[in-house]
Formats: structure tokens, C-alpha cells, sequence
């Protein structure tokens, strides 16, 4: 489907009292513009292909956003990989359907600069805004860009890739939401929210056994890093539409190693195209221990929580779990009890959950609202598509 625009004019035979004319049409063609003519007129047509939608995921650095970016493209189908035959340390994954690009692209300085300047990656003045204000703006409206690359490896900014508008455009990483401009260009927005105590034990998972760092370097980076953290970070989580908040459990008293953990989905009201996610009831306030004879529980148990709330001013529903699954095949349990899914069939969440089982968070919330956020972002995607697709339709009635 093309958003085409007609101009209509008058030829040299035409009464000189007759004007150029525009009007909107809709079809399905490859060509950008074409030519015709009738009679008097001369008609041009200029198409443009339907709009991107943009998806922002922030999030701090260790916090799950590549774990939940596979979980994403999952639902869309197609195995989410690098550019073919580009570089190798390219941090963008693309499938048939969404491309995903890391923020830290967009990094102004490499490594050793931003030691020499004596800032953190977290900083506003280690990163070009106005480029990724210009890109991302400019795959929205479906043209390609040259976007740089940071390589995580050597640290350095390497040459630029050709990213081409894809139907869906996640942009990841530290700043989606930072910059007015670029959160503006958003269609919807998510925001991993890491307690300090979980943060830390994921971060000395993954930046010691895939990286090689050393616990005392991990902590030093934490610390360092907290006060940006806290300055440009952690205040982006106001303007999600939905955010996933993962802490400790409260199931084990004074449980220090962090195994267990409870997680809320909070989900803001009013947004176009999303409807959150309920328990039992809209609107109630639910707390429900689904241990029994359909769901496995070993200690300490499993309880999940719902209700309204209020979330930075926002009217929000949240949905909160605390505990793991025994089982992820009796997840249909829980499934059949949550409503506004938006899944194409019973047990698709059950599904999608067994289908990446081996990912981090599987057998707790974070894995479970995360798929649910994904179907959910899948939904917004077929709703804004539909809409477009009725456009013609209601043109012609005008």
C-alpha cells in the first residue's frame, strides 16, 4: 500500500481561468513517481511508502534489552541477525519484519575519548543527538541512512552501514527517550527498570563470563557510572508507555542472593493502540497464590498482583509476579487467566515462553512480561497497519 499524492495540470490547451489541483490516493504500486495524461491534463503522482513505526527500549547497560529484543522479533517471526556481509562487530539485528539498532551507535566519542574528556557513556555530551534525531527520523519516513557503528570490542567508532526503513525500527539503548525530538518520533516506548541489587548480579553474569572483566573492575564501572545513571537514565522511565520494574522478592525474608525476584509490569492508560493487560478483573485490585493442583510451586511459591495505581503523575494498571515457574508447560494455567493479551490463539504466550526457555528470565516475570509486552507491540503494529489500509476507503467517501 503507497500514500500517493496527484497533481493535476492544465495543459497549454486547457482555458487559462483552470488551476492546479491536488488530491490524496492510495494504491498499491513499486514506483515513486509516475506520469499521466488525459485530454487536458497532465496527472503527477508522487508515492511514498507507509511510515516505519518506531519502538524506543531504554534501559542502562547488563539490564536484558538484547534478551528482550530476541524475544520481540520471536513474535514477529524470522531470526533477527547482523547485516549480511557488513561488519562483523555490527551491533544492529535485522529480520524480515523489524531492525533493531543500538543506541550506542550514536556514541560522539570512542573509548579513549571519553576517558580523555573524563565522561561516561551515560553522558548527554558522549553522544550525537542530532544525528540520531535525523536518522530515525528519516527511516520513519522511509528513506535510507549511513548510520555509524560503535564497536564494543576495540571501543572505536568504525564506518558507517546502510540501514535501510524497515516496517518496524526498534531503537535500543541508554537514550531513546533523552532527546524531546527523537521520543516525539516514537509509536510506543518500554523502559527496563533494574534495581540496584539485580542490576548488579546481572552485570557480573554477563560482563564476567561473555566479557572477562574482573568483579573489582565490574564494580568500579557500577559506581562510576551511578551518577549519570541517575541524572539522564533512570528519569526516562516517566515518559514510557510501559515499563518493566524487577526487584528482589518478598517471598524469601531478607533474601540476599537475588535468585528470586519480583517483577511488575506497569502499564499506562490512555495510550493509542495498547490496552493493558488485566487479572481476573479491570480495574479491581487482585491478589492471587496460583499454587495447587495446576501449577507446580516449589519454595517459595508464586503470587502474582493486580490493581490500579498512579505512576509519575499517570494513571497506570500493574501487573506484578513474584516467584519462578516449576514448569513453564503449566503456564497456560496463568495465561488463562489474563485478559487483553492480544495473542493469536490460546496458549501463545505459553508457546513463545517454551520456545525460548533457555533465555535469561524464563521461568520468572521478566520473561513472561516482556513476551507479553511483545505481543502487545505486534498488536499496536496490525492496528496502525489496518488503520492506514482503511484510509483509502475513507478518502473515497470524501
Amino acid at each position: 500500500m503507497a500514500i500517493c499524492t496527484v497533481h493535476t495540470t492544465p495543459s497549454l490547451s486547457m482555458p487559462r481561468h483552470s488551476h492546479q489541483n491536488q488530491h490524496l490516493i492510495f494504491f498499491s504500486t513499486t514506483r515513486r513517481n509516475q506520469f499521466y495524461r488525459a485530454q487536458h491534463r497532465t496527472f503527477t503522482v508522487s508515492c511514498s511508502a507507509d511510515k516505519t513505526i518506531v519502538i524506543g527500549l531504554a534501559a542502562d547497560s547488563g539490564c536484558g534489552k538484547s534478551t528482550f529484543m530476541r524475544r520481540l522479533t520471536s513474535v514477529f517471526g524470522g531470526a533477527a541477525e547482523p547485516p549480511k556481509g557488513g561488519n562483523p562487530d555490527s551491533n544492529t539485528l535485522i529480520s524480515d519484519t523489524t531492525t533493531v539498532i543500538c543506541l550506542d551507535d550514536y556514541h560522539s566519542l570512542d573509548r579513549t575519548g571519553r576517558k580523555e574528556h573524563g565522561v561516561t557513556a551515560l553522558d548527554p555530551r558522549a553522544n550525537d543527538f542530532d544525528l540520531m534525531y535525523e536518522q530515525v527520523k528519516a527511516l520513519k519516513e522511509g528513506k535510507p541512512v549511513d548510520k555509524p557503528i560503535y564497536n564494543h570490542v576495540t571501543g572505536l567508532l568504525d564506518p558507517p552501514e546502510v540501514i535501510q526503513p524497515p516496517k518496524i525500527l526498534v531503537i535500543e539503548g541508554l537514550h531513546p527517550m533523552f532527546d524531546e525530538r527523537v521520543r516525539d518520533l516514537l509509536d510506543f516506548s518500554i523502559y527496563l527498570d533494574i534495581s540496584n541489587e539485580v542490576k548488579f548480579a546481572w552485570k557480573i553474569q554477563r560482563d564476567m563470563a561473555e566479557r572477562g572483566h574482573s568483579l573489582e573492575s565490574i564494580k568500579a564501572s557500577i559506581e562510576a557510572r551511578k551518577p549519570d545513571f541517575d541524572a539522564f537514565i533512570d528519569p526516562q522511565k516517566k515518559y514510557a508507555d510501559a515499563v518493566i520494574e524487577v526487584l528482589p522478592t518478598q517471598l524469601i525474608p531478607d533474601d540476599n542472593e537475588g535468585k528470586v525476584l519480583r517483577v511488575k509490569l506497569i502499564q499506562k492508560e490512555g495510550v493509542k493502540y495498547f490496552s493493558p493487560v488485566y487479572l481476573f478483573d479491570e480495574g479491581s485490585t487482585i491478589s492471587w497464590i496460583p499454587c495447587g493442583r495446576k501449577l507446580t510451586c516449589s519454595y517459595p511459591g508464586i503470587k502474582f498482583a493486580y490493581g490500579p495505581d498512579t505512576y509519575f503523575s499517570n494513571e497506570v494498571s500493574v501487573l506484578e509476579m513474584d516467584g519462578q515457574f516449576d514448569r513453564l508447560d503449566e503456564l497456560i494455567y496463568v495465561e488463562s487467566h489474563l485478559s487483553n493479551l492480544s495473542s493469536k490463539f490460546y496458549g501463545e504466550v505459553t508457546q513463545q515462553m517454551l520456545k525460548h526457555s533457555d533465555f535469561p528470565g524464563s521461568n520468572n516475570g521478566t520473561g513472561l512480561f516482556q513476551t507479553m509486552v511483545g505481543l502487545k507491540i505486534r498488536d499496536l503494529y496490525e492496528q496502525i497497519v489496518a488503520k492506514r489500509a482503511a484510509a483509502p476507503a475513507e478518502a473515497a467517501k470524501v
